[in-house]
């Protein structure tokens, strides 16, 4: 295994997503390929990389033998035929979220890794956010006694225009805010309850123009009666971020991710054998996002070590299989 700091890594679609994972991986490895459609955005991205290609043809760039580890930061509909060229070739992967349109699309993916030995991550960079890291660890002592449920609410309100961008054709996002940032809440309920056996919801379109849901409802169920009660929302006017965890003897609270969500904060609600008002312990993050560097460092350690990475395909399938049952029970 080659050591991680011989890396080199190409960046597939350099929008912001795609700068953002360039900017974390500053130092940590060599970027020796900038691949966009939009070759001056290719290019830009580029010229902050001393060394690094600026290219339009992602084939290239997922084959490149400069390259070792490939960053898909595409549309959604590109991201799995560039990740599955990627693995075939090779290539560790890291795959934004939400893996694919539909969770098959991640099956080639899933083959390719499995004929080279690439090993493939899914960019659910919320489990890196300091206070979900926290809450995790909280979580992992049983501290919280038996879980009871989740419940999470994460929602923007756009922007002009936002009814024209690509997030709002289906055919390159594969469906509107369950998609997008529903995926992220059903990742972290499946990390806390593990998985559903019942699935069900609603994704209505309440205000824009487009044929895509703005709003996303679930109402998801393990096979031991433990629900996820969630709410992904494009009109929710004031960015919202609110996720908590409930245990029988305590529970966690995450409100805002920093920036236009709030300072990042998580308390901890300790209940006591007599009841009443419970113990409260509250910490803040008043510092800067640092979840896309950990995602990153984790994912190097993941090729340092040759370990299978999480979440990986798997967990981006299983999110997607939830909203597909949505998108099913609308379309009937």
């Amino acid at each position: 295994m080659t050591p991680t700091t011989s890396l080199r890594a190409a960046i597939v679609g350099c929008g912001l997503i795609g700068q953002k994972r360039a900017a974390a991986l500053s130092g940590a490895l060599a970027i020796t390929i900038c691949c966009d459609v939009d070759s001056a955005r290719a290019t830009s991205l580029a010229a902050k990389h001393p060394g690094a290609a600026a290219v339009t043809d992602w084939q290239a760039a997922a084959s490149s033998p400069n390259v070792d580890v490939v960053f898909a930061a595409t549309t959604h509909d590109m991201l799995a035929p560039v990740s599955a060229a990627a693995a075939a070739a090779g290539k560790h992967v890291l795959i934004e979220k939400p893996g694919g349109r539909r969770a098959c699309e991640l099956d080639a993916v899933a083959n390719a890794a499995a004929r080279t030995g690439a090993l493939v991550r899914i960019g659910f960079n919320h489990r890196f956010h300091r206070a979900l890291r926290q809450a995790r660890e909280i979580f992992l002592t049983g501290a919280l006694g038996e879980m009871m449920f989740v419940r999470g609410r994460y929602g923007h309100g756009g922007r002009l225009g936002y009814d024209k961008e690509w997030r709002a054709d289906p055919q390159r996002s594969g469906g509107g805010e369950l998609i997008d940032q529903g995926m992220h809440l059903i990742d972290l309920a499946r990390w806390f309850l593990g998985d559903f056996a019942s699935v069900r919801g609603a994704a209505p379109t309440y205000f824009w123009d487009m044929p895509v849901e703005d709003n996303g409802f679930l109402l998801l169920e393990t096979a031991r009666g433990q629900v996820a009660f969630l709410h992904a929302s494009w009109t929710e006017w004031k960015n919202l971020f609110s996720f908590e965890i409930a245990g029988r003897v305590g529970k966690l609270e995450i409100a805002g991710l920093g920036g236009s969500y709030g300072t990042e904060r998580l308390t901890w609600y300790k209940m006591s054998p007599q009841m009443g008002p419970p113990e409260t312990e509250c910490w803040e993050y008043p510092t800067a996002d640092d979840s896309w560097q950990q995602e990153c460092a984790a994912f190097l350690e993941d090729i340092r070590l040759g370990r299978q990475p999480e979440p990986g395909i798997h967990d981006a399938q299983a999110a997607l299989r939830v909203i597909e049952t949505v998108y099913a029970e609308k379309r009937a």
